[in-house]
C-alpha cells in the first residue's frame, strides 16, 4: 500500500468513534495537552517502559504493536514490531491504523515521530523522571485507555510500597554513590534522572547529582576526586565489567573495599512499577556497603 493510501486509511480509522462517546483530555510528560474523542482502542507503544506501563494500567488488550525492545510482560513479546530506538517503520505504523501512539522523547526516531504526528496520529509522550511520576503515569494511561479502575489499583499499590520503602530507609547513614551508565565514554546520571530518586531513597548521595544534564559525560579524574563509597551500574554486558573498569584505582573507597554492584537494567532503568524492584536492589547494595564500612570506617 502506498504511503498516501496508508495515511488515508489511518485517518479513516481515527474517525470511527462510537456515537455519544465523551472526549478525554490529559497532559503528557512534555507538557502537551492531548484530547481523544473516546478511550483509545488501537495503541502502539514505542518504548519498553511505555509497554510495561500500559499493561500495568490495564490497557494491554488495546496494544496492537510495540518497539523491538518491549519484552515485559511476557504477553508483550508476541506483539508485532514497528521500530526501535533507532528508527520507526512508518508504513507498518500506518498500516496498523492506530488511534494513539505512546512514545518516548529521545533518539534518532524523533523526526519520524514528527512525520506521524503531522499525519494526524494522536501522540502521548511518556518520560517519568521521578518516582512520583510513575503512579501519575499509570493514572493518565488508564484515562486514555479506558482502564482507570485497574490503573488506579496499580498506582495505589505502587504508592503503598514506595511509602513503606521510604519509612524503612529513612535516617540510614549516607553513602557517596557513583552510578555508571557506560564506560566509553564515561556516562553517569544526574539528579534529573529517576535513578537518582532510588539512590536518595536508599540513603545514598549521588556524587554527580548537581550536573545540569540528565546523563552527562564525566571524567575518571572527577570520579576519583569525589571518592564514592559505592559504585552502581545497570546494563553492563558482563557481571565483572564495572569492577574491570576501575580495577587497581584504590584511591576510590568503593574499589578499595569492593563495594561495586551491578543491577538488572530492566528493573532500574525503566520507570515502571518494577522500578521498585530496582530500588530495593539499590537499597540492598547500600546496606551491604554500610556493613563493610561500619567495620573499616573509611
Amino acid at each position: 500500500m502506498k504511503p498516501i493510501a496508508l495515511a488515508l486509511a489511518c485517518t479513516l480509522a481515527l474517525s470511527a468513534i462510537p456515537a455519544g462517546a465523551a472526549p478525554i483530555t490529559v497532559t503528557d510528560d512534555q507538557g502537551q495537552t492531548l484530547t481523544l474523542p473516546a478511550p483509545a482502542k488501537r495503541v502502539i507503544s514505542l518504548a519498553p517502559h511505555v509497554t510495561e506501563l500500559i499493561y500495568a494500567a490495564g490497557g494491554g488488550g488495546q496494544l496492537i504493536a510495540a518497539d523491538a525492545n518491549s519484552n515485559y510482560p511476557a504477553a508483550a513479546q508476541a506483539l508485532p514490531r514497528v521500530g526501535s530506538f533507532r528508527g520507526i517503520d512508518i508504513e507498518r505504523v500506518l498500516a496498523a491504523k492506530p488511534d494513539l501512539m505512546i512514545v518516548w522523547l529521545h533518539g534518532p526516531a524523533e523526526k519520524q515521530l514528527a512525520q506521524l504526528r503531522a499525519l494526524g496520529i494522536p501522540m502521548y509522550y511518556s518520560e517519568p523522571k521521578h518516582l512520583a511520576d510513575i503512579p501519575a503515569s499509570l493514572r493518565k494511561l488508564g484515562t486514555l485507555l479506558g482502564s482507570s479502575a485497574v490503573a488506579e489499583q496499580s498506582a495505589r499499590q505502587f504508592d503503598t510500597e514506595l511509602a513503606a520503602l521510604r519509612r524503612q530507609y529513612a535516617g540510614k547513614p549516607r553513602l557517596r554513590v557513583f552510578y555508571q551508565v557506560w564506560h566509553k565514554p564515561l556516562y553517569t546520571l544526574s539528579g534529573q534522572h529517576i535513578v537518582n530518586d532510588a539512590i536518595e531513597l536508599c540513603g545514598g548521595q549521588n556524587i554527580f547529582a548537581q550536573l545540569p544534564l540528565p546523563a552527562p559525560v564525566v571524567s575518571e579524574e572527577s570520579v576519583i576526586a569525589a571518592n564514592p563509597q559505592v559504585m552502581l551500574a545497570a546494563g553492563m554486558k558482563k557481571q565483572d565489567d564495572l569492577q574491570a573498569r576501575w580495577a587497581g584505582i584504590n584511591a576510590i573507597a568503593a574499589v578499595q573495599y569492593k563495594q561495586q554492584y551491578q543491577i538488572d537494567s530492566d528493573i532500574l532503568n525503566r520507570p515502571t512499577p518494577r522500578f521498585l524492584q530496582g530500588t530495593r536492589a539499590v537499597c540492598r547494595s547500600l546496606d551491604a556497603a554500610r556493613a563493610v564500612y561500619a567495620k573499616v570506617k573509611p
